[in-house]
């Protein structure tokens, strides 16, 4: 089940988002620190900037904290802690694996299970940890997990996001692989989840193919061509930036191309043209323009 609000009269506020270029995140964009709302008594905890730093901090070789996301993560930890998920050393603002284990526990605890207790913050978990510390900004949902595009099953964050891309190209989006799909070995688990497609290319010229990468890129997919070189006939590989249903083998590939590599297990070089990059983003911060 999508994690969804067990009070159904519980509204989480607006989403919002911060615009990032690669490894680092201009001043100008950062997201404001968590700080109490407008009756004075709670913290307000940015979501965008949480599931940012679950997907890019895990990977790290050390604790350093991704730019914005320290002062959200912080709330969230210490909740954690108090509720005894989370040792009191790692209430640092690095959303590492150990915070990962511990969301994933507290996820657990409400009685979620699989893609739900994946340790990817969702609105409904995230509010719940918070009550009567913290409330939550900036919220991101996956929608349906039956939605489909090109008769491929996907969620609704990404058929909404495939839609937006698809209508930027003169030639059509065709998908040879959704999301919530397993059983494919050469997939690795990444399509296990929501989030993830496969875009076939055939038919496309060179310059099309990186053209499409682009306005995947453009709408915040993480996004690369695959080749035989990598040991895969062509195809796109897109990864949702952001999206809570990613499946755990599909959250490292964010982290990579935050740091511009190539989202495969030997973590090479983004070989995707200069003149074809985007500056990083995800779906609701393009939306805000």
């Amino acid at each position: 089940m999508t994690e969804q609000p067990r009070n159904t009269r519980r509204r989480l506020l607006t989403q919002a988002g911060l615009f990032a270029a690669a490894a680092t995140l201009p001043a100008v964009w950062a997201a404001s620190p968590a700080t109490a709302d407008e009756a004075g008594t709670l913290a307000t905890v940015d979501m965008e900037m949480v599931c940012l730093a679950a997907q890019v901090d895990p990977r790290k070789s050390g604790t350093g904290l991704t730019p914005g996301c320290g002062p959200h993560v912080t709330p969230v930890e210490q909740r954690l802690n108090a509720r005894g998920y989370l040792n009191s050393a790692q209430v640092d603002g690095h959303f590492g694996t150990a915070t990962i284990a511990a969301y994933s526990a507290w996820q657990r605890s409400l009685g979620y299970s699989g893609l739900d207790a994946n340790g990817m913050p969702g609105p409904s978990s995230l509010t719940q940890l918070g009550q009567g510390h913290y409330t939550v900004t900036r919220a991101i949902s996956p929608g349906s997990r039956n939605g489909s595009y090109g008769g491929k099953r996907t969620n609704t964050r990404t058929v909404d996001m495939l839609a937006e891309a698809d209508s930027k190209l003169s030639w059509g989006l065709t998908l040879t692989q959704g999301s919530y799909t397993s059983g494919n070995p050469g997939s690795a688990g990444t399509h296990d989840g929501g989030g993830v497609v496969d875009i076939g290319v055939n038919g496309l010229s060179t310059t099309q193919r990186w053209q499409t990468i682009r306005e995947l890129r453009r709408v915040g997919f993480a996004a690369w061509l695959r080749t035989p070189s990598d040991g895969f006939a062509y195809h796109i590989h897109a990864v949702a930036i952001s999206d809570p249903d990613l499946a755990s083998a599909a959250q490292p590939q964010v982290h990579d191309y935050y740091f511009g590599k190539n989202g495969l297990a030997n973590h090479g070089p983004d070989n995707t043209p200069s003149q074809y990059r985007v500056d990083f983003t995800w779906w609701e911060r393009y939306k805000r323009g």
